[in-house]
């Protein structure tokens, strides 16, 4: 296992972030507690003291900082922050927040310099992406953590409890352990009440899906997603639920093979019509029951995946529209 140690992060960047010029702020003294040691994608980083110019790559930590009362500790962000997912108080602390860039590929990945990021002086970056990986951040003394779903490789099943203990984790990183214990009560007692009230739903069966706007893949999850606890909690069963995969191709022959009464479509950003049209519009799926019934749903990505408090809104967005059969 590999372990990165994260000691006088800025005065380190002073050396390699070439032409920012200014003095940047003094390293923070350790604290009660400090360091701290977290294993993240099989790696351990310890934190001499709790971060305090966090860079954000990906917007799956936001709920957790808000949670824990940090998001103001974040310096910089890019990416795409779509406004459904968050309440006014999460809203107006991202405000203040600079944005560096919301560009992205083709794909959906993040199009960022890691010059950009390592310029912003971090002591923390939160998400990894394709040009800036760990490896390239722990040369310059920067740490990164991603969500552990997310990271390479990862075969764990997902569940509502890796939501709780990554609320701990971050509780532990930034120094926030008994704000961390309140907001994991309250998220567990949520999620209890919403599935309790989803009932069995009737003992239908639903599929979640990643349909390409536009024309092209469709892709489905599985076992290894936050997909399959999340319907398992809204009383639906995954027609998907014998491929330990997380994410897969899917055609739409199979579809009408295992024919889920229930579709839940995930999108990045964009027209939720357009992207129940780039399912209902494939050649074939208007004989899918879910389909021919008008039983599909458009959820943004992050209501589902990767598993977050996001997540327990989109159990409670899914079981809004199917806990009571109709």
């Amino acid at each position: 296992m590999k372990t990165i140690r994260v000691a006088a992060t800025a005065a380190t960047l002073l050396l390699v972030a070439a032409g920012c010029g200014g003095n940047a702020d003094a390293p923070t003294a350790a604290g009660p507690g400090y360091p701290v040691t977290v294993t993240n994608c099989g790696v351990d980083v310890t934190f001499a003291a709790a971060p305090q110019r966090v860079v954000l790559l990906k917007s799956a930590a936001v709920p957790y900082l808000h949670a824990l009362g940090v998001l103001d500790r974040v310096t910089a962000r890019a990416g795409q922050y779509p406004t459904e997912y968050y309440d006014a108080a999460t809203l107006a602390e991202l405000d203040r927040i600079p944005l560096l860039t919301d560009k992205t590929d083709t794909s959906g990945h993040l199009q960022i310099s890691k010059e950009v990021v390592i310029g912003q002086q971090p002591d923390l970056v939160l998400g990894e992406v394709d040009n800036l990986s760990r490896d390239t951040l722990s040369a310059v003394d920067i740490p990164l953590l991603e969500e552990p779903a997310m990271c390479p490789g990862s075969t764990a099943v997902p569940s509502f409890d890796d939501v709780y203990r990554q609320l701990e984790t971050y509780g532990r990183v930034f120094g926030r352990e008994a704000e961390a214990a309140t907001a994991v009560t309250a998220l567990r007692d949520r999620t209890a009440k919403i599935q309790a009230a989803a009932g069995t739903a009737a003992e239908r069966t639903a599929a979640v899906l990643y349909p390409t706007v536009g024309g092209g893949t469709t892709y489905a999850y599985g076992t290894a997603s936050m997909a399959h606890p999340q319907l398992r909690a809204a009383g639906l069963r995954n027609v998907f639920g014998d491929v330990q995969e997380r994410v897969f191709e899917v055609t739409v022959e199979e579809l009408l093979g295992r024919d889920p009464d229930v579709l839940i479509l995930l999108h990045g950003d964009g027209d939720p019509t357009a992207v129940a049209q780039a399912l209902t519009g494939l050649p074939g799926a208007e004989k899918l029951t879910a389909v021919r019934d008008g039983q599909v749903m458009t959820q943004l990505f992050n209501f589902t995946e990767p598993p977050s408090p996001l997540s327990v809104d989109g159990l409670e967005r899914i079981v809004r529209r199917f806990g009571d059969g109709t």
